[in-house]
């Protein structure tokens, strides 16, 4: 009685190893033919309590960060406040420039989520 084309002939229990890798490509070609392997991965928004919390320990020494801070900034450096009332500065664009500062601001070497956190604070601050 001869096997069936799904069993590998040298072991009746173990299925053919060519139908397992058909069932890779025909799984896979389903996912990007469906779009879900095109689509790009939501980030987030960051957590702005998490980026109060950075700005706090990192920013306040050049800028106002909260009302209750009890030290003066560097002069010339616009406060947070300023920064969120200002209509051009997206989430997005306050991200993008945190990831690579001008050449006044020190590279913090803040990560991916700290970039979110701090845009996101900043954000919450809009009037």
């Amino acid at each position: 009685m001869p096997l069936p084309r799904s069993v590998c002939p040298s072991h009746p229990l173990r299925p053919s190893p060519r139908r397992g890798w058909l069932r890779v490509l025909v799984g896979a070609s389903l996912v990007l033919l469906s779009g879900a392997g095109l689509a790009p991965v939501a980030a987030g928004a960051g957590q702005a309590d998490a980026g109060g919390r950075l700005a706090r320990q990192w920013c306040a020494a050049c800028h106002v960060v909260a009302q209750n801070q009890d030290r003066a900034a560097t002069i010339g450096v616009p406060s947070f406040f300023d920064i969120a009332a200002n209509p051009d500065m997206t989430r997005e664009k306050i991200e993008t420039f945190l990831a690579d500062p001008h050449p006044k601001m020190p590279d913090m070497g803040l990560s991916n989520p700290d970039i979110r956190d701090l845009a996101a604070y900043i954000v919450s601050l809009r009037p």
